[in-house]
């Protein structure tokens, strides 16, 4: 069955000593997607890890694998991201001075393209992008590093992209990532987000299933309130 709101646990928080198995347990509680957030340490400040890892979550998993590229140069990758096993690719646009060319590069791949936006960027800078991509990656954080808070203005750009795409006749798939717990799952639904991103508050929870269920739970709320 189909969720209305789609979750996806971000490896990011995992603990990679047993990240098979992590991936397992989520699985188990009905994630969506793994969220896999690829850092250079130059457009971010922090290193993650490659497309091999990528590459060992596909023969682990059947669940899609959501590739998240924080890098300057995400052309260069492109192609080896895809071959590892990434049912979608997103890039950011404050990295890519020919942004239609890397989306259509990643469409000829045969996967899914989408693009994201750090929180300082303005909305007005996907608008050219948008009619071409499948999904967008609104950041809710400065992004680098996994447990921080949501930044307030978050559901003012959601309630903002969903507007921008409804006045283009498009309609990408709204994702948000970065502080996303329970506490404001409903509320991030209610301004717009398809899909919860969400790494600490899976992660260190002590049951990251049990962890995926309650978010889902609480992200259905919105939907209770509208009927």
């Amino acid at each position: 069955m189909a969720h209305r709101v789609r979750i996806a646990p971000s490896i990011l928080s995992a603990d990679f000593a047993r990240l098979a198995e992590q991936v397992s347990l989520v699985e188990a509680g009905g994630a969506d997607w793994i969220h896999c957030d690829i850092m250079d340490g130059h457009f971010v400040p922090n290193l993650s890890f490659g497309p091999l890892v990528i590459e060992a979550l596909r023969r682990s998993t059947s669940l899609p694998l959501d590739v998240h590229l924080m890098i300057e140069n995400p052309d260069a990758y492109l192609e080896a991201f895809a071959r590892a096993g990434a049912f979608q690719l997103h890039v950011h646009v404050e990295v890519c001075p020919h942004l239609h060319r890397t989306i259509a590069r990643i469409r000829e791949l045969e996967v899914r393209a989408g693009v994201a936006i750090n929180p300082a960027t303005p909305l007005w800078a996907l608008e050219e992008i948008l009619p071409e991509v499948d999904a967008v990656i609104l950041m809710s954080v400065d992004p680098g590093f996994g447990g921080q808070q949501l930044l307030p203005r978050t559901y003012d750009r959601l309630r903002r992209l969903r507007e921008l795409c409804r006045s283009l006749g498009v309609n990408p798939t709204i994702i948000i990532d970065g502080g996303v717990n329970t506490h404001n799952a409903a509320h991030l639904v209610e301004a717009g987000a398809e899909v919860l991103v969400a790494g600490h508050g899976i992660f260190a929870h002590p049951d990251p299933a049990g962890a995926v269920g309650a978010l889902r739970q609480a992200a259905e709320r919105a939907f209770s309130r509208w009927t």
